[in-house]
C-alpha cells in the first residue's frame, strides 16, 4: 500500500511537470525540482544505460526494472502524458481564438526565464558579455530565417522530439519552448488534440509515436552530450543559451503572427483560410490587418501574469534549494 500511494504522488507530481511543459518557458525541470523529484528523475534517466540494455537482453526484467527505477519513472510518464492531454485542446483553443493574448503570455513567461538564466551567472567580463552577444544574434537569426511552416514530415517530427526533450535537463528552458522555435507547437498540441477527439486516430498516433522515438533517442543521445557540455563549459553554455532565449523572442512577439490574429477576429476570414487548407493569401492578411484590434492592454496584463508566474516558480525553486543546503 505505502507504494502505491508513492506512485500516486509520484503521478500527481508528473501531471504538474506535464502542465509545466506544455507551457513555453516554464521548465518542467524546475518544477522536478520544486516538487523534490530532480535527483531521483536526472539519476533514473541516467540509469538506463548500456547495463540496462544488457539486463533487458538476457531477459533480466526484474533486475532491469529495479535498475531504471522503473516504478517512479512510468509513474512520472503516466502524470506527465495525462497533463499534456488534458492541456493540449485548452492550449489549440487559446492559440486559436486568444492569439495576442496567448503569445504575450508566453512572451513574459520567456523573459522572466532568461533573466534568471542570467541572474544566475557571476563573474562578467568582455568575454561574457561577447557570449551573450553571439546567442541573441544566434536567436535572431535562427528565429528570423525559420520559416513559420515547417516541415511536417515525420523526419522533423522526430527530429522536433529529439531537441525538446533535451531542454528537460537545461535549467530555465522547457521543450516547449524548442518547439516554438521549430515552428511544431501548435502542430503537435493540434495532434494531441485530435488524438484524444478521435479525429484522423490513425495518422496523429503515428506523429506522435514517431515524435515519442525522437524523444526517446535525444534523452539517450543527445542528453548525455549536454551533461558533457554543461560539466565542462557551463558557465559558457548558460550565457550563450540565455542569448539565445533572448533572441528568441522575435518568435513569441504577440503580433508577430498576422494571420493568426487576423482569422481569430474575423469569422469570414477564418472561414475561407479552413477553405483554403488553413493558409490565406498575404494580400487577404494584409487588408485585414489594418482594421484588428491589437487588444495592447490586455497582452500587456498577460505577460505580466506569465512574468510574474515564472519568478513565482523561480523563487520557490532557490527557497528549497537554500533549505536544503542549510
Amino acid at each position: 500500500m505505502k507504494g502505491f500511494l508513492k506512485n500516486i504522488t509520484v503521478t500527481i507530481k508528473g501531471a504538474c511537470m506535464g502542465a509545466a511543459d506544455v507551457i513555453p518557458g516554464v521548465s518542467g525541470g524546475t518544477i522536478a525540482f520544486i516538487m523534490g523529484i530532480y535527483d531521483e528523475f536526472v539519476g533514473s534517466l541516467a540509469s538506463i544505460n548500456s547495463e540496462a540494455i544488457r539486463m533487458l537482453l538476457k531477459g533480466q526484467f526484474k533486475a532491469f526494472w529495479k535498475h531504471i527505477n522503473g516504478s517512479f519513472l512510468l509513474s512520472l510518464v503516466i502524470g506527465i502524458g495525462i497533463s499534456v492531454v488534458s492541456l493540449a485542446g485548452l492550449m489549440q483553443m487559446l492559440l486559436s481564438d486568444f492569439p495576442i493574448q496567448t503569445w504575450a503570455f508566453f512572451f513574459g513567461l520567456i523573459v522572466a526565464s532568461s533573466i534568471f538564466i542570467l541572474r544566475g551567472i557571476s563573474g562578467w567580463a568582455l568575454r561574457e558579455v561577447l557570449l551573450l552577444v553571439l546567442g541573441i544574434i544566434l536567436g535572431i537569426v535562427i528565429c528570423t530565417l525559420s520559416p513559420t511552416q515547417t516541415p511536417d514530415g515525420l523526419w522533423f517530427i522526430f527530429l522536433s522530439g529529439a531537441l525538446a526533450i533535451c531542454a528537460m535537463i537545461l535549467p530555465g528552458i522547457s521543450g516547449s519552448f524548442i518547439l516554438l522555435i521549430l515552428g511544431k507547437y501548435q502542430y503537435i498540441m493540434g495532434c494531441i488534440s485530435d488524438l484524444v477527439s478521435g479525429v484522423n486516430f490513425a495518422q496523429n498516433f503515428l506523429i506522435l509515436c514517431i515524435f515519442g522515438i525522437g524523444a526517446i533517442v535525444g534523452i539517450l543521445g543527445f542528453s548525455k552530450f549536454l551533461h558533457w557540455l554543461l560539466a565542462r563549459w557551463q558557465k559558457e553554455t548558460m550565457i550563450v543559451l540565455a542569448g539565445f532565449i533572448i533572441g528568441s523572442l522575435v518568435k513569441v512577439w504577440p503580433w508577430n503572427n498576422m494571420e493568426a490574429i487576423v482569422t481569430s477576429q474575423f469569422p469570414n476570414v477564418a472561414s475561407l483560410s479552413e477553405s483554403l487548407g488553413g493558409t490565406l493569401p498575404a494580400e487577404i492578411v494584409a487588408q485585414y490587418a489594418e482594421h484588428i484590434n491589437p487588444h495592447t492592454t490586455s497582452a500587456f496584463a498577460f505577460a505580466l501574469i506569465g512574468f510574474f508566474l515564472v519568478t513565482g516558480i523561480e523563487l520557490a525553486g532557490k527557497k528549497i534549494a537554500n533549505k536544503k543546503s542549510a
